[in-house]
Formats: structure tokens, sequence, C-alpha cells
């Protein structure tokens, strides 16, 4: 039976993983968690808010994905798309989800990712 999402992968390319962490950490707030020895020597960081987990792995000939997302839910909506925007990621608000406030984003390496509250 299935009963949680462990984590999301997503892929960055080569190189990237100081400007992933300075977004991740800084930007949105999470804490970087170590990689598993066996693990860590393929690149790329993992990162946790709550029980969030977010897996960014390497990827030789990565593009980023047009429309696939992770979807992440945070609390005071307004003021996490003012520190988004802030560090100078797109902000960009859809009003298509009923019940929620929502807006996409991307990381600094072009991956997508969706920011919602519900509303109360």
């Amino acid at each position: 039976m299935l009963t949680a999402f462990d984590h999301v992968l997503l892929a960055a390319p080569p190189g990237s993983e100081s400007e992933l962490r300075g977004y991740y950490v800084e930007v949105l707030g999470m804490t970087e968690i170590p990689k598993p020895p066996a693990l860590a020597a393929r690149g790329g960081c993992w990162f946790q808010a709550g029980s969030v987990q977010l897996h960014l792995g390497i990827e030789k000939d990565f593009r980023p994905p047009k429309k696939a997302h992770p979807g992440l839910r945070v609390t005071g909506i307004e003021a996490y798309a003012h520190r988004v925007g802030a560090a100078g990621a797109p902000v960009v608000w859809d009003d298509n989800l009923p019940g929620h406030r929502r807006f996409y984003s991307e990381d600094p390496v072009g991956n997508r990712l969706e920011f919602l509250e519900p509303l109360p």
C-alpha cells in the first residue's frame, strides 16, 4: 500500500551543486541533508524542509522539463513569493486551482516549481 512520498528527484547539470545549495537553502529555507557516501560520489545534493525532501541528481545531458514539476505547499505565500522574486527567480501567479493561491517559479537551473497555499 502506498502511504506517502518519500522524496522527489529533480535533475541538474554537472557542476551546479553550489548554485543549487544557495537557492534551496538560502532562498527556499530548506536544509541540506547528507547523501549516503555511495550516492554522494555521483554528485548532486539533497534538501529537506519538514517531511518534504527534494533530491537533485546530476544528469550529463540535462534539459529542464517544461511542464513536470513538484507542487510545494507553503504558508504565507505572499511573503514566500516576494522572497523567491527578490532572489531573481520568476514568480508567475496562477489562479486556476480552486481553493488555493499559487505561483510557479524556476530554480537556478530551470527546474519548474509550483508553490501553493490552501485558502482559509
